[in-house]
């Protein structure tokens, strides 16, 4: 059996390349992972979440507002220079896609900017009417960014823009000189940001599908531990990254290059050795050995530096001892062969992955419809977003507040949490981190610092910021207060106790209201779309089995990979929807007892995936595919109906007895979950009728 996408030419590891993979029976099921848990905890407040230090776009972030901040003061005076300040902030977007694509993107972004600035100026002689509209930009920013699948920050910045022109001085006459001024600074973003592309071209590429083998390796490491589930969904979202960001890539026309080629190549291999490694991670509960992630570790620096390949030789000690046609021996002839292609620099190597089968990037306006659409979640977060924001600022202005836009850039940014529990985390962070920083800005501002000090501070301000931000969210707040007040200190002067005691007591209705904002409105959206969810990608999972298997269905080469996406869609969709709906209590107390269920989904989605990756799969026949069929769609209806699934015998696959196994796990986790469910009703229905009890009987005392 052959790898997808091979051909006659050049040597082939791959064991009996024209017989079936040995399977061997599926006794013993992998141990589920624990479920994934949302708390609000001082390890989530003030600890530093898992990755490195974002020095690159420090550094980029810092040059962009210190050129864009210094060169609009000194042709527009420092007031007003702020808004190039504000304007630079492009910079901060889509920091890892392909330059081809960003180049695009940033300018729109920038358009944004400057719409941002001119609405904020209109509006800047009525208050009411700039709460209001500063929530709509929050709004329209969030659905426009999550739709689009515009890369963080989201709609913070657009907010904070428009925030920050509402109190620049001018009237109606400054609004084409405010606009100008934001695109001096969009402009000079644009071009920091496009700068690198003129010594490392291909460094977004390289970098995702680099990432995708090193999650590989994690992946490999994770076989036979607790924890294999979680590992698995990160491998596939970097497997998914790295295929969207080589699809931005990919020429227009007839333009491409073998260094293209040679990393289509190499993504097609990864792709590859994560299905391979799925098999092998649901078939076996005993680690793999470490040298075989090592590989794959040393195949991620290989990615961008050929001469850093490894020796194929080197997994010839782990084959020893197994069978030819075993999971495991499948999976190291892969690593090896992917090692192969990454040593040569300028061609593709056995002809791997020479088309990619989809377009550079989604319709938009498909893009935009679906966004809107009742199976989506960015229509309430968009709609919780814009209104939370306007009914803060306007809530503010009754209370008084003169520097109402404080709590409205709060609230955006205090939502951007997601579900109740990281918003809740994100809201005492925010609160904390502002308390600290307010007494850093209050400081600087008391030496009351020539402007040349205050563009070079608030850029240095602005580079530590994005340097940690990634990691905690509580210390970035630390040190972006100091650097919004100096800004807004430069806009439009204020004593600065009587600033210091507004952002304070503007932070903390801000970081309420995003709190309230996240509990009263479409908090049970996620949990609403959990079973559909799951009903999508059982549907996927039936249609792509089905596929597979009927013996009259030739899968051809662009066919194969429109299965592939969208099962892998679905797959990080589900646990996507999951991950939201766990922390949005306290309904996360309903969608607890579906972890089985997602897990199992998610497995049996896994393993119909990696049959996509033979060439040849061994076929069934039209009556197990009718059983097949009927089976998947009794769990269907069964989900969709809250009931116990009557599932009866499942047809035997003797090639694919994981699926059998996976099957029988989900059918046994959704009957547990509707156990659940009663139980739960039974208990809440004693409950109420305690309380009537309890009711009536102070009614007839009080009678007596």
């Amino acid at each position: 059996m052959r790898d997808q996408g091979t051909t006659a030419s050049g040597p082939s590891d791959d064991p009996t390349p024209s017989e079936p993979i040995w399977n061997p029976p599926a006794r013993i099921r992998p141990t589920v992972a624990e479920r994934p848990r949302h708390r609000i905890s001082v390890t989530a407040l003030f600890g530093l979440s898992s990755g490195g230090w974002a020095w690159v776009t420090a550094v980029k972030a810092a040059t962009a507002m210190s050129v864009s901040f210094a060169l609009a003061a000194v042709l527009f005076g420092g007031q007003v220079g702020t808004l190039a300040a504000l304007g630079s902030m492009t910079v901060l977007y889509e920091k890892h896609t392909p330059y081809s694509y960003r180049s695009t993107v940033l300018a729109f972004i920038g358009l944004g900017f400057v719409a941002s600035v001119t609405i904020g100026s209109l509006v800047s002689l009525n208050l009411w009417a700039a709460a209001l509209a500063i929530g709509a930009v929050a709004g329209v920013a969030t659905w426009l960014c999550q739709a689009l699948r515009v890369d963080k920050p989201g709609p913070l910045f657009f907010v904070l823009v428009c925030a920050i022109s509402a109190i620049t001085p001018g009237g109606l006459a400054e609004i084409p000189l405010h606009a100008g001024v934001a695109a001096i600074g969009a402009a000079v973003g644009w071009l920091v940001s496009m700068s690198e592309a003129l010594i490392r071209s291909r460094h977004p590429e390289i970098r995702a599908v680099a990432a995708a083998y090193h999650q590989l390796g994690s992946l490999l490491r994770s076989v036979g531990t607790a924890r294999l589930d979680h590992v698995q969904h990160e491998a596939s979202l970097a497997v998914a990254e790295a295929w969207r960001i080589m699809l931005l890539a990919q020429p227009r026309g007839r333009r491409d290059s073998a260094s293209a080629a040679r990393l289509r190549a190499m993504l097609r291999w990864v792709s590859d050795i994560h299905l391979a490694a799925t098999e092998v991670s649901l078939a076996r509960t005993e680690p793999l050995p470490e040298s075989a992630a090592a590989f794959a570790d040393r195949l991620a620096e290989a990615v961008g530096k050929p001469g850093q390949s490894p020796d194929p030789a080197e997994l010839d000690g782990l084959r020893k001892g197994l069978r030819p046609r075993s999971l495991e021996a499948r999976l190291y002839s892969r690593l090896a062969r992917a090692a192969r292609t990454a040593r040569h620099s300028g061609t593709e190597g056995n002809g791997h992955g020479s088309e990619l089968y989809d377009r550079r990037y989604p319709s938009i306006m498909n893009s935009l419809r679906f966004s809107l659409s009742r199976e989506s979640l960015i229509r309430p977060t968009a709609l919780r977003m814009g209104i939370t924001v306007a009914l803060a600022g306007a809530a503010g202005l009754a209370l008084g507040f003169d520097r109402f836009y404080w709590i409205s850039v709060t609230t955006t940014s205090v939502l951007q949490g997601g579900n109740v529990v990281l918003t809740v985390n994100r809201s005492l962070q925010r609160a904390l981190g502002t308390l600290i920083g307010v007494v850093i800005g209050v400081g600087l501002l008391m030496l009351d610092l020539p402007l040349p000090a205050v563009i070079a501070l608030a850029a240095a301000l602005q580079g530590l910021t994005q340097l940690v931000v990634a990691r905690s969210f509580f210390y970035a707040s630390i040190i972006l207060t100091p650097m919004a007040l100096l800004l807004a200190y430069t806009a439009a002067p204020y004593p600065a106790e009587e600033l210091a005691q507004s952002r304070i007591l503007d932070t903390v209705l801000g970081s309420f209201a995003g709190m309230l904002g996240a509990v009263l409105l479409w908090r049970r959206a996620a949990a609403a779309q959990l079973p559909q969810a799951i009903l999508d990608l059982l549907d996927t999972i039936r249609a792509t089995i089905l596929a597979v298997l009927d013996p009259d269905d030739r899968i051809g080469p662009e066919r194969e990979y429109r299965l592939r996406r969208d099962l892998r869609t679905a797959l990080i969709s589900l646990r996507g929807v999951y991950d939201s709906a766990i922390g949005d209590v306290p309904r996360a107390t309903t969608t607890q007892p579906l972890w089985p269920v997602v897990v199992a989904a998610q497995r049996a989605g896994y393993l119909a995936l990696s049959t996509l990756a033979l060439e040849k799969p061994p076929p069934a026949s039209q009556i197990t595919l009718q059983r097949l069929d009927v089976a998947f769609r009794e769990l269907m209806a069964a989900l969709k109906e809250h009931r116990t699934p009557r599932l009866g015998a499942l047809p035997r696959l003797v090639d694919y007895p994981r699926i059998n196994r996976e099957l029988r796990a989900l059918s046994a986790a959704m009957r547990a979950a509707v156990a659940t469910d009663e139980r739960s009703a039974m208990r809440e229905q004693e409950r109420r009728a305690q309380r009537e009890r309890l009711r009536a009987r102070q009614e007839s005392d009080a009678d007596l």
